[in-house]
């Protein structure tokens, strides 16, 4: 038999293929009542498999109004009535932290959140869907996977004081930039695995879904089994797996990064950009709010001041990682340095919480994406960081090198940056039927659909998307798109959140296809659910000239622009009849 890579033997297909597999969980939080909204249209009414699901309240926690209070007791009825026993209430903690308790070595993981990679740390196949997709599993009890190239990450070293696993993070998505995985399954070997902690693995596994990966994962080496008590080898890539990429870090070479606005892969070194004034602070989230990162700060701000009208927000990842904060003496430390804490919660990072930073500052973060307008505000800017990185500079009220002998580096990878793009009010990207932004990468899904927006508006409701769609990205698309629509985009379309408002209101308009030159994995498996035809066709795109009739066969497979004829794969037939059905509502209803 051929050497199979990790994804591979969890999927038990090769590469490419396209299969049917039951998850061990389905992870969903406060989009659980609108996914449940969805599989009540699915014919759904009770879940296949309660056991498969883990709940969590955090995205809103506590509730900042009646109408998304309403939506957590709504919730809380949902839990009591379909025998859902993995349920963590509003305060408990968020939903990546609190899939620690449950995720083991070789499982398959799905959540509708696109960090759900986060529990690949314990050694598990772990990615984010979209709600849609996470209604058929309700229903169904399994869902499809395209199982994808594997690229090998081989760490050698440690990393040295002052040098953390975000740093490591950072490292990494400066070295691919935010597409350079995408679509793949990430593997963690060598040495240097062993002197990462699992907050670290989980903090590295996190950020995958920033450069485009559908997972990361580590193996279950002596550092899981301890932290889990439980020996077991659970499942790893044969020792000759073939890899699409395979590269080399060195832990020991990593200095401190930020990843400047408005961009994850817009990585420079702390030392080229120490000086630069910054506002407000955040520590916590999915990706550092656990004990150790706690620790840190605390040992930063210990007998120290946050700089007068500097806000600090610090936000344990759990109500547990809270009360052992409190109990280590971590906590005071916090508060007499002068920092806000606040309950276990998402909030300030998608901008649904407290901590939204005023207009005109900047804010420095622990958190996984700085795109304009992440936290709430678009007249804002974010940098991410280490928490070392972000205690020392609440103390200076700028960007501050945490060690004690601070250095001079600049990132050595230059690949090409990301950049946020905007359509003016007033300009005209429509040409007849054509929505013409094929000068446009790495557009993402906070753009076409504010995250703010997220939970106030629930994904089931298409006719409530429609006027909000493109609303930060192009003001001229909701008013004037019309059924039979075409869009022409360029690289990483629909990258970011898995949040799958905007191709269901590109689907509930009826937007005839959307042509890109690559598109995001979750935002392609979400087109796919609803029943919005992707063609990705670099040539083709290339081609477009604003004018140009866009003319399309799907039987046939052909695509022509202007006049030029280009020819396109057809999707699996798996899929196809997901498309010809009008979306996986449909289909599911059929089944």
């Amino acid at each position: 038999m051929k050497p199979r890579t990790f994804v591979e033997k969890v999927l038990g297909a090769p590469e490419g293929a396209v299969v049917f597999r039951k998850p061990d969980l389905i992870l969903t939080h406060d989009n659980t009542s609108s996914i449940f909204q969805t599989f009540r249209k699915m014919g759904g009414d009770r879940v296949l498999d309660p056991e498969q699901m883990v709940i969590v309240l955090d995205h809103n926690a506590p509730p900042a109004d009646a109408k998304l209070a309403t939506q957590y007791q709504d919730i809380r009825d949902i839990v009591s009535a379909q025998g859902i026993r993995k349920f963590y209430d509003s305060g408990m903690g968020i939903c990546h932290q609190m899939m620690s308790n449950h995720a083991r070595p070789g499982m398959i993981i799905v959540g509708s959140d696109s960090h759900t990679c986060t529990a690949g740390a314990f050694n598990a196949l772990a990615a984010g869907i979209d709600r849609t997709e996470a209604a058929g599993i309700w229903k169904r009890g399994e869902t499809w996977f395209l199982v994808p190239p594997s690229m090998r990450i081989d760490l050698t070293g440690r990393l040295k004081p002052g040098v953390s696993a975000k740093d490591l993070s950072l490292w990494i998505i400066g070295m691919l930039g935010s597409d350079g995985a995408n679509y793949m399954s990430i593997e963690f070997h060598g040495e240097g695995v062993s002197s990462l902690s699992v907050s670290d693995r989980m903090t590295v596994a996190n950020l995958a879904s920033e450069m485009g990966a559908k997972n990361a994962v580590f193996p279950s080496d002596e550092v899981l089994q301890k932290f889990i008590g439980l020996e077991t080898k659970g499942v790893w890539a044969d020792d000759n797996a073939e890899y699409n990429c395979r590269i080399s870090i060195d832990l020991s070479k990593v200095f401190p990064l930020v990843a400047a606005p408005h961009h994850v892969d817009n990585i420079r070194s702390v030392a080229s950009v120490a000086g630069t004034v910054v506002h407000e602070g955040l520590i916590g989230t999915c990706t550092n709010g656990r004990i150790e990162d706690l620790r840190t700060a605390a040992s930063v701000l210990r007998g120290a001041r946050v700089k007068p009208g500097f806000q600090l927000h610090i936000i344990p990842a759990s109500r547990e990682i809270y009360l052992q904060a409190i109990r280590e003496g971590i906590i005071t430390d916090l508060i007499e340095a002068g920092a806000n804490i606040l309950s276990p919660s998402c909030g300030p990072c998608l901008g649904t919480g407290q901590g939204i930073p005023a207009s005109g500052h900047t804010v420095i973060s622990t958190a996984n994406r700085n795109f304009l307008g992440r936290m709430g505000n678009k007249e804002a800017s974010i940098y991410l960081a280490s928490p070392a990185t972000v205690a020392s500079s609440a103390i200076t009220g700028v960007i501050t090198d945490p060690r004690v002998v601070r250095g001079d580096e600049v990132f050595p990878f230059n690949p090409p940056q990301s950049k946020t793009n905007t359509i003016a009010e007033g300009e005209n990207r429509r040409e007849g039927n054509v929505w013409n932004y094929s000068d446009v990468d790495n557009l993402n899904t906070d753009q076409m659909f504010a995250g703010k927006h997220t939970y106030s508006v629930m994904s089931s409701d298409a006719a409530a998307i429609l006027p909000l769609l493109f609303g930060d990205f192009d003001p001229a698309f909701s008013s004037n798109a019309r059924a039979g629509d075409i869009i022409i985009a360029g690289d990483n379309f629909g990258c970011g959140s898995s949040r799958e408002h905007p191709s269901v209101g590109l689907a509930h308009l009826g937007i005839k296809a959307v042509i890109i030159k690559s598109v995001n994995r979750i935002f392609y498996r979400s087109s796919i659910n609803q029943g919005l035809p992707l063609i990705v066709h670099r040539e083709a795109v290339e081609a477009y000239k604003p004018g140009d009739r866009v003319e399309i066969d799907f039987d046939r497979g052909s695509l022509r622009i202007g006049d030029k004829q280009f020819s396109f794969e057809p999707l699996p037939d798996e899929l196809k009849a997901i498309i010809e059905k009008k979306g996986l509502v449909n289909w599911m209803k059929s089944a």
